[in-house]
């Protein structure tokens, strides 16, 4: 079980902390869940299979941090997650994306990170494979025969035979491949390339998604990999060989078996713009079926069911749901009864002040002002914020919220780029490398006066 399952939910939110500004109601929540999830796992066998997770409904504008509140928290676990917007969706006989996908990609994800930490597991093996095999394109072993010259030299020494010498030779090279001193020197190496089936999938029929893909993953393994030679650096080869040594090394069985309980025990899942498929978020003819329609699709998934996928099946019974929408034209209520009961937890996100703003723009470890300071450092050039500059941000970004389309945080986002574009495209040309350049509140007035000024603002929202 992965070490950050032992974080208190106290710890949790200090870790959120980091990367979203206010909103602590949702991060006591989320981390309230994230700590269940262990201490599921460590209660009697009888009773962990009837614990079930309580999912959360975030309420809240746009922008105010409800999909990085559930991105980081996954992160935070070293979870499978996976963001799916609802609206995407369709029920069960119409064309377009079915709700099991969302699954599928979840245990995909699961997949990824299992095969990573196996592959980290096996790394220094596949290294001196590909070594090994990198030496024998340089020197080619020689099969040893067991005898040596009979004839002597002058100080009575025997001679190495041939046998002896390529050994000597190649442990040389061998050091010079560890000091990368021959990473230019081109060899030939055999690549296995996949032959191509030369066989498309026709979509429809009665053949579900999950089938599909089986289908073609069969064909595809049926058919024998071909060897190509290349040329290539001994840098480039590293790389190509090494995939192919780590897949060598990873039982896949093992990967896919550990993939699907991580998923079931540790995935998340986070279902936004659930309010687009609420019946009264909108007048269109014969809509509310649909969207009704694609609310009784997830009741199921939600609830505990066995879904199909390429690697096996999965049952979402433990997977945390967490679903989140502005609900500005319909509200949670609108949601069918059955739906609003797997969503026991909801939780409502303030919208942001300018205080939050200002904060935003220098607290977090992936604030914008420390990306745009990382950015220009690359030319060797320093920028810095004065801090009433910082100030004269957020005002103006809360301002046009106000006024316009209130799109929370990523407000900052259009007034910063509005800010920097010229600065950006003067480096390296009129900007050159070792220059300093301060953002002043002097500065940000004369760039951004005319975004405020201008009540039309619709070519700066685009």
């Amino acid at each position: 079980m992965n070490n950050n399952l032992f974080l208190t939910p106290k710890e949790i939110v200090a870790e959120l902390d980091k990367y979203i500004i206010g909103q602590n109601d949702a991060k006591r929540n989320v981390a309230i869940a994230l700590r269940n999830r262990w201490r599921r796992m460590n209660t009697p066998l009888e009773i962990q299979g009837e614990i079930i997770p309580n999912n959360i409904l975030m309420i809240g504008a746009t922008g105010v941090g409800k999909t990085e509140i559930a991105r980081r928290l996954a992160k935070i676990a070293d979870a499978p997650f996976t963001k799916v917007e609802a609206s995407k969706f369709t029920e069960v006989g119409y064309v377009g994306r079915d709700v099991e996908s969302m699954v599928r990609d979840l245990v995909e994800q699961s997949v990824n990170l299992v095969k990573a930490a196996k592959k980290e597991e096996v790394k220094e093996k596949a290294s001196q494979a590909v070594e090994d095999i990198i030496l024998d394109a340089l020197i080619p072993p020689m099969k040893s025969t067991n005898q040596r010259p009979v004839s002597t030299t002058a100080d009575n020494q025997v001679p190495e035979n041939d046998y002896e010498l390529n050994q000597k030779t190649r442990e040389r090279f061998r050091e010079k491949l560890r000091n990368g001193e021959l990473e230019d020197r081109k060899i030939d190496i055999n690549v296995k390339t996949p032959a191509s089936n030369g066989m498309g999938m026709i979509g429809g029929g009665m053949m579900d998604e999950a089938s599909m893909i089986n289908l073609q993953d069969m064909l595809s393994n049926m058919m024998p990999k071909k060897n190509k030679k290349r040329k290539v650096t001994i840098e480039e080869a590293r790389k190509i060989l090494i995939d192919e040594e780590v897949s060598k090394l990873i039982d896949m069985d093992e990967v896919k078996e550990e993939a699907i309980k991580k998923a079931e025990n540790t995935g998340m899942i986070f279902i936004d713009e659930i309010d687009k498929i609420a019946k009264g978020s909108g007048n269109t003819s014969g809509g509310d079926v649909s969207r009704e329609g694609v609310q009784r699709d997830l009741l199921p998934i939600v609830e505990g069911s066995a879904v199909n996928t390429k690697y096996g099946i999965i049952h979402t019974d433990h997977i945390l749901f967490v679903a989140a929408g502005a609900f500005h034209v319909s509200k949670p209520s609108d949601l069918i009864p059955e739906l609003q009961g797997r969503f026991p937890i909801r939780v409502e996100l303030d919208s942001l002040t300018k205080d939050d703003f200002l904060r935003i723009l220098k607290e977090p470890k992936n604030a914008l002002t420390k990306q745009y300071t990382a950015l220009v450092k690359a030319e060797d050039v320093d920028l810095t914020f004065d801090d009433d500059a910082l100030e004269e941000l957020a005002e103006i970004a809360f301002q046009v919220n106000s006024e316009v389309e209130n799109i929370g945080a990523r407000r900052l986002q259009t007034v910063m780029s509005k800010l920097l574009n010229e600065m950006l495209f003067d480096i390296p040309d009129k900007i050159g490398p070792n220059a300093k350049v301060i953002v002043t509140k002097q500065m940000v007035g004369e760039k951004l006066d005319g975004l405020v000024k201008d009540k039309d603002l619709s070519q700066y929202i685009l």
